[in-house]
């Protein structure tokens, strides 16, 4: 190329035409972007390709095997450690004369009377008067208000050596299973008995999910319940689903529970979009479920709140700020609303129900 040639004017596809397999190959290596130093990277990406040189010779394993054996034994074996003599390095700490007593113008003398009392104290009288002094640490808390709440006997009688063990551990019975008869109680619901004003079917572990249907199913068209609790049933979605078109045409439903289940977001959307259209329930719990329902559940649950004047308390911990503040300020104004409707007095009430 000479001086006066533009290197733009080079034609490189006519170069790489003119030069042969070899030549192609070499030029290849040599424009490999590399990076020796990172580990992360693959061999191949480290250093160059080096597995196609030609072979320095035939292959004999034997022969390799014998060389290795004969290095391993001809390998001189490392001389072991010195035993372990016990013996510390530095300096031994030796304690001054004098050291871990109490200084003369810090001790304390005492009466002769109560030297020789609390020189021939046992340990539970000793524990009682560190209890009395405020000295909480060298006792459990146990023993601690025992002390003070005694009046001349001596509460803790095992004394300071008790100190590590542990209070008696009391045993609380097992909460009674639900005695819910979950067929009488479904019957009545379907037949609209006046008997029955509230169903609790919370912590029925075995409860089939299609008799929970039936019962849903059966209460769009009773007139006579006004709490529902369903909690810790293992409900999910297709039961919500089932919630939320019993809430769209029941009109007496005042409490409904159904915390502690597995109710995603989408089942408690589609029962927080029901409550849209009820006006007779005042009171819903549904918080604790398996997993947390989303910000989009929970600005949904904050709208139905401001649209819907009937809703005074719900059991639900919002997760964000802006829905709590929203659903707070919607409960309230609710409240506010049904404390200032007059309480009806039948035909003597000037406002009509």
């Amino acid at each position: 190329m000479s001086k006066k040639e533009d290197p733009r004017d080079i034609d490189e596809d006519a170069i790489l035409k003119g030069m042969s397999p070899e030549e192609l190959d070499r030029l290849e290596e040599e424009l490999q972007e590399l990076d020796p130093e990172n580990a992360i990277l693959p061999a191949g990406f480290r250093q160059r390709d080096q597995t196609k040189k030609s072979p320095t010779g035939p292959f004999d394993r034997e022969a390799l095997v014998k060389h290795l054996r004969k290095q391993a034994l001809e390998y001189q074996d490392r001389n072991d450690l010195l035993p372990f003599t016990r013996e510390k390095k530095g300096k031994v700490f030796l304690p001054k004369p004098g050291y871990g007593q109490i200084p003369i113008n810090e001790q304390i003398n005492l009466e002769p009377e109560l030297e020789e009392a609390l020189k021939n104290a046992t340990d539970a009288e000793m524990c009682d008067i560190a209890a009395i002094l405020g000295m909480y640490t060298l006792m459990s808390n146990k023993q601690y208000y025992d002390a003070l709440g005694c009046t001349g006997i001596i509460a803790n009688t095992e004394g300071i050596n008790s100190v590590v063990k542990p209070d008696q551990y009391k045993i609380y019975p097992d909460e009674p299973p639900n005695p819910t008869n979950v067929e009488d109680t479904l019957q009545k619901i379907q037949t609209n008995d006046n008997s029955l004003t509230q169903v609790n079917l919370n912590n029925i572990k075995d409860l089939p999910v299609q008799t929970l249907k039936e019962i849903l199913q059966a209460m769009k068209t009773n007139s006579n319940v006004r709490t529902l609790s369903i909690a810790a049933t293992r409900c999910s979605d297709p039961v919500a689903f089932v919630v939320a078109e019993m809430l769209q045409a029941n009109k007496s439903l005042q409490i409904l529970n159904i915390e502690s289940n597995f109710i995603t977001g989408n089942g408690m959307k589609a029962i927080v979009r029901a409550l849209a259209a009820n006006t007779t329930l005042t009171e819903i719990k549904i918080g604790n479920q398996r997993q947390q329902l989303g910000d989009s559940v929970e600005m949904e649950i904050a709208s139905m709140l401001e649209n819907n004047p009937a809703i005074v308390r719900i059991g639900y911990h919002f997760s964000q700020q802006g829905p709590r503040s929203r659903a707070t300020m919607a409960i309230t104004r609710n409240t506010d609303i049904r404390m200032s409707v007059p309480i009806c007095l039948g035909t003597a009430c000037p406002v009509f129900c």
